[in-house]
């Protein structure tokens, strides 16, 4: 634009060409490809014989731990930070669903000698 239009045109220019800008800037941000989500998956532990058995090693928040509890005593699993407390009784089963990602020491509160863990990942 010439140096001779008024300064009202190159003040509205400017303004249009900031406006552009941060358009394009939110557009690029907004457009930005995102890795794909983890699909939940159900995982299933067995208790029997006073023991935790088939513990994955790793999990994702968002899965379903489906407690399997196949022992002729009640137990529970209990996990040491709090994020799940799931009662079992003798022949049922009982779920949780994973909402925090980090090492999670569980127990059996009825049995502290039941222990497992698992780390869940983001």
């Amino acid at each position: 634009m010439p140096r001779n239009w008024p300064a009202s045109c190159r003040s509205r220019r400017r303004s249009l060409l900031r406006r552009a800008a941060a358009a394009l800037a939110l557009g690029v941000l907004l457009w930005t490809p995102t890795p794909p989500a983890v699909a939940a998956e159900r995982l299933q532990v067995v208790i029997s014989d006073l023991t935790f058995h088939d513990v994955p090693a790793t999990a994702h928040v968002g899965d379903t731990i489906e407690w399997v509890n196949k022992d002729i005593l009640d137990h529970t699993a209990t996990a040491r930070n709090g994020s799940f407390d799931v009662r079992l009784p003798h022949g049922k089963s009982g779920r949780t669903v994973l909402t925090h990602a980090g090492k999670v020491a569980f127990y059996c509160r009825f049995h502290p000698n039941m222990t497992g863990e698992i780390d869940i990942l983001p």
